[in-house]
């Protein structure tokens, strides 16, 4: 089921919310979590099918696993290493079958057909929904309790809605148990907590429906162009527009979230802080999915070496965890060369910057000297900018494109360096005054500059009466929903891109 689907906004949600808030559920806490589970179940078992039965097993799984590691801890000898290390291998096998099995078994069939051998007939195995971000959260709550970050979950309610709490269980963001331990325990929701889930909310569904889905219905046609008619500024046209639907499409998801949870009473992590205005991919880094980050961070990079290690090593560490991070969302080497080129970027700015900025010991991408400039957006330096976003946007290529060929190819176009043959669709017959009025959107949303107007004019109480901008505000959010709905009723294109992760 997606944020975005009719049945989710006119069924689900308005009959959840009104079963939370009835008067039974004030009078007993344990009334509302078991309800968040039983919607959760059902949430996933809308897309998932008979997966969710793998993701029952698996909750059970992990919070055995977890509670038989919290009472290795007080004994002593190797115990607990070993349920730990038994949980997260188990986890990872559960993740590399549905995930990886068919990528694997396609290339050693490649490396076979090279050597004259018959390849190997391996079924097509498919993808549960939200199995990568399930396995993270999985892992990190068995690693956590070992690490006595976090104690066991003895509920089973509570381990399992912890797993599976829908908001945050098909794409994120990724969630620590020790962030959630003790609001799965109690919490409250006041009136001002509910109006900003709902803002929230809101403004993540307009950034969907109403960026998001209009840039990439241009990115897909132009994307499946065949290479021979992709002309420079068909290339450089669908890459912007990329661009945008990657990050409003993913942020939107997570702003959604992000509302629903504090809806019911959950404070999740923040996931975006405008990653297009950074000024070097290690900025970037600090910016996008920053739940993914500090996860591959905690749980891989620190247990490497960190930065405790010999500068070589921290290199090799950064690169192998940036590989990991591109086969991470998706089973295809195109993901694995996205992943690469960013590592590679960041080894790079590290020995470019490292006589200007020390890094700390456990940090995984080190502040660069430009995001210790703490003036406004209008004072940004234009070329660090442009540096970055040209890396991050040629990165994009290798994430959309579905083969490296393809990829290739649209690197080509995008230099110039391919001849274009004649196409019945120019530029010019895709931007249309809906794509143009989606892009200015883009552009300004993509940076800090209305948050930071709104904080302007929230300064300065004299000059804007407080229930003039409460008007304003309730006029505009209510002018995004109606746009939103009825963008979802005219509009059958509705794709989730991190859906598939």
């Amino acid at each position: 089921m997606l944020f975005t689907e009719p049945t989710f906004l006119f069924l689900f949600l308005p009959l959840l919310l009104a079963l939370y808030f009835a008067p039974l559920s004030r009078r007993h806490g344990a009334y509302g979590n078991a309800l968040l589970l039983a919607a959760s179940v059902i949430f996933y078992a809308k897309g998932g099918g008979a997966f969710t039965w793998l993701m029952l097993g698996s909750i059970a799984f992990n919070y055995r696993a977890a509670i038989a590691v919290d009472r290795a801890r007080g004994r002593s000898g190797p115990s607990a290493r070993r349920w730990v290390a038994f949980a997260v291998a188990a986890n990872l096998v559960v993740l590399g079958v549905f995930k990886y099995a068919n990528f694997f078994a396609d290339n050693v069939n490649t490396l076979f057909l090279a050597l004259g051998v018959q390849p190997v007939v391996v079924p097509r195995v498919l993808l549960p929904i939200g199995i990568s971000f399930f396995s993270f959260h999985a892992i990190s709550y068995v690693v956590d309790v070992y690490r006595r970050d976090a104690t066991a979950q003895k509920s089973p309610v509570h381990a399992a809605l912890y797993l599976l709490l829908f908001p945050q269980l098909i794409a994120g963001p990724i969630i620590r148990y020790r962030d959630l331990a003790d609001q799965l325990a109690r919490r409250t929701v006041s009136i001002d907590d509910f109006a900003y889930g709902v803002r929230r909310f809101v403004v993540g569904l307009a950034k969907k429906m109403l960026i998001a889905n209009v840039v990439a219905e241009t990115a897909d046609r132009i994307f499946a162009m065949p290479a021979a008619q992709l002309s420079a500024s068909h290339a450089w046209l669908a890459i912007v527009c990329y661009t945008f639907q990657i990050y409003f499409d993913f942020s939107g998801y997570s702003d959604m979230a992000i509302g629903l949870g504090r809806m019911f009473g959950f404070r999740f992590p923040e996931n975006f802080r405008w990653p297009y205005v950074a000024r070097s991919v290690q900025e970037f880094w600090r910016r996008w999915h920053l739940s993914l980050s500090t996860w591959f961070r905690d749980y891989l990079y620190i247990p490497l070496g960190g930065n405790r290690v010999s500068r070589g090593r921290q290199y090799r560490n950064l690169v192998a965890v940036f590989f990991l991070c591109g086969l991470w969302h998706g089973a295809s080497w195109n993901f694995v060369i996205w992943g690469l080129w960013h590592g590679a970027f960041l080894v790079v700015e590290r020995v470019a910057f490292s006589g200007a900025r020390r890094t700390r010991r456990d940090e995984m991408i080190p502040p660069s000297p430009q995001t210790t400039i703490r003036s406004g957006p209008l004072h940004w330096p234009i070329w660090p900018h442009v540096y970055t976003m040209l890396v991050v946007m040629i990165g994009w290529v290798f994430f959309r494109a579905d083969t490296l060929a393809g990829a290739v190819g649209f690197l080509r176009a995008m230099a110039g360096a391919a001849a274009a043959a004649p196409t019945p669709y120019s530029v010019g017959w895709y931007l249309t005054p809906e794509l143009w009025l989606a892009l200015a959107a883009a552009a300004i949303g993509s940076t800090p500059w209305v948050p930071l107007a709104a904080l302007h004019l929230e300064s300065r109480p004299r000059r804007v009466a407080p229930w003039a901008l409460s008007l304003v505000n309730t006029a505009a959010l209510a002018a995004l929903l109606v746009a939103s709905l009825m963008h979802l009723a005219a509009r059958t294109y509705n794709p989730f891109i991190y859906f598939r992760f």
